[in-house]
Order: C-alpha cells, then sequence, then structure tokens
C-alpha cells in the first residue's frame, strides 16, 4: 500500500494510514515486540512465572495471531473479489506459511510456557516492522522531497531524496534478511527437539504438541530453503562427529538408521503430493 499523498496535512495523513487493515498488522508486530522484551526481562530474572511475564507472553502471542490473521483475512478476501470459480482446498489453505504461523500462534497461545516459541516469531517482527516503517511510516511523517538541483527523472517524476533513516534500514534488511532467516529455521529445529524433550519426560499435553508441531516443523521444510539449509547443516555435523575414529560402530550404524528413517518419512509426508494441484500458490509468511 502506498503513503497517503505527502498534499495532506500531517494529522490526515496519519489517520489515513492508521485506518488502515496494514497499519493493524503493523501495530500488531510492534506488540509482539514490546512484549517479548517485556518478557525477556522477567525471564533473564528468573521471573518467567510472574504477573507481568505470564501477561507479556500471551499478550505476544494474542498479536501474533492477530497479525497472521489479518495477512489470511486480505488473502481471503482478495480472492473473494477476484471472483475465482475454484477455490482452495483445505490441504492447500493448510499450506499457506501464513496460516501455518497463525495456528502455531495460536497452539503457544492457550499452551504452556515455552520461551523458545516466542523467538522465531520476534525475529519476523523486527523485520516486518522495519519494512513497514521504511515504507509506509517515515514517507507518511516525512514525505519524500525534490532533490536540489535535479530535473524530472527518465519516468517523467521529479527526482526525490529518500529520508537517511530509511536509507538505514533499508541497508539493515538488506544485510540481516538471509541471516536473520537461518537463525529463525534454527531456532524451529532447536524448539523441535525442545518439544521432544517434553515428550520423553512424559509433560502433560506435550505428546500431543510434538505431533502438532512435527506436522509444522515438516511444512517448513517443504517450503522454506533456509529450514532445509538449517537440517543439512546440523546433518552434516552430525556426519563429521561420527566420522571420526573415536566414535563407536554402534553409533554410526545408529546414526544411519536415523539418516535413513528421516529420509523415508520426509518422502512420505511430502506435503507437495497433496497441494501440488489444488490451487494458486500460496504466499510467504508475513
Amino acid at each position: 500500500m502506498a503513503p497517503p499523498p505527502a498534499s495532506l496535512p500531517l494529522g490526515q495523513r496519519i489517520m489515513h494510514l492508521a485506518q488502515t487493515l496494514q497499519f493493524g498488522w503493523f501495530v500488531g508486530h510492534l506488540t509482539l515486540l514490546f512484549c517479548s522484551l517485556r518478557y525477556s526481562l522477567s525471564y533473564i530474572s528468573f521471573n518467567y512465572y510472574s504477573r507481568w511475564a505470564r501477561f507479556s507472553y500471551r499478550t505476544a502471542f494474542v498479536a501474533a495471531a492477530a497479525t497472521y490473521g489479518i495477512v489470511v483475512y486480505k488473502a481471503f478476501r482478495a480472492r473473494a473479489r477476484a471472483g475465482g470459480r475454484q477455490q482452495p482446498g483445505v490441504s492447500a489453505v493448510l499450506a499457506d506459511e501464513n496460516v501455518q504461523y497463525l495456528l502455531m500462534a495460536l497452539v503457544w497461545l492457550f499452551g504452556r510456557q515455552i520461551p523458545l516459541a516466542l523467538l522465531p516469531f520476534t525475529v519476523y517482527s523486527v523485520f516486518h516492522v522495519a519494512t513497514y516503517t521504511r515504507a509506509n511510516l517515515i514517507p507518511t511523517i516525512q514525505p519524500p522531497q525534490q532533490a536540489p538541483g535535479t530535473g524530472a527523472s527518465p519516468g517523467g517524476r521529479p527526482a526525490t531524496r529518500s529520508s537517511p533513516l530509511a536509507d538505514t534500514i533499508g541497508r539493515f534488511i538488506k544485510d540481516y534478511y538471509d541471516a536473520s532467516m537461518t537463525l529463525v529455521a534454527s531456532l524451529e529445529i532447536f524448539l523441535w527437539f525442545r518439544v521432544l524433550f517434553s515428550a520423553i519426560i512424559f509433560t502433560k499435553g506435550s505428546w500431543i504438541l510434538l505431533a502438532v508441531y512435527t506436522v509444522f516443523v515438516r511444512a517448513r521444510y517443504s517450503q522454506s530453503n533456509f529450514v532445509q539449509g538449517a537440517v543439512g547443516q546440523g546433518v552434516a555435523r552430525v556426519d563429521a562427529l561420527v566420522a571420526n575414529q573415536s566414535t563407536p560402530p554402534v553409533a554410526r550404524q545408529g546414526w544411519e538408521t536415523v539418516k535413513r528413517l528421516g529420509r523415508q518419512a520426509t518422502d512420505a509426508t511430502d506435503i507437495n503430493r497433496y497441494v501440488g494441484a489444488q490451487g494458486p500458490g500460496m504466499k510467504k509468511a508475513q
């Protein structure tokens, strides 16, 4: 969505911006960041079950569910307005990354506290807030001004000078996006082992949570090159450890069995077999 016209007064530009669903999406991500920061303060001070910690944790996932809910609603509304006869089936809808994150936000919201579950959403929110601030908030508050001593651009529009703050945010996004998405992928994989550990020690409801989160991670693996790369790096590291001469043969055989079973499970649960021909492509998580 383009920023409001620069010809409007500042108050009207802000009101115009605040009346959009995208602004609600931005406020949701901003709320998630503030709640994550507040919860982290409680966590590092070992007060993660205090009233403020519980409130911050739950509110963060309420905000996460709201932001992804807005994206899913906008996608549904766009398809409805297009008037297409072929609507995506249930499997195709569940293949949408935004739907997946919406459902997981609800799972974490109503489940017991797992601090690690908050981190992937937080990293996403950092970039969503930065992108919205650069593309919408800054141009609304400080519209681009015509660069001095310059004429019209080749497209016929006057050449404008962008905000230095917007340029700095743009460089931040460009420089750190890939590394941050790799971090998110690693966090999601570590979180799976965290949930697995809870299931092993028979924490209440952990086996159901493990099943749900395993489906989520499997879907992420099929859709995200970053998750595939993180898994590949992890496998390569274990391969290097197992290849050591001091590793017992039993451990090597066990690791090969784990890899073989993992490949079989991956092939058997390939989501493209079920949604490949059921509707239009789904959007990337937002």
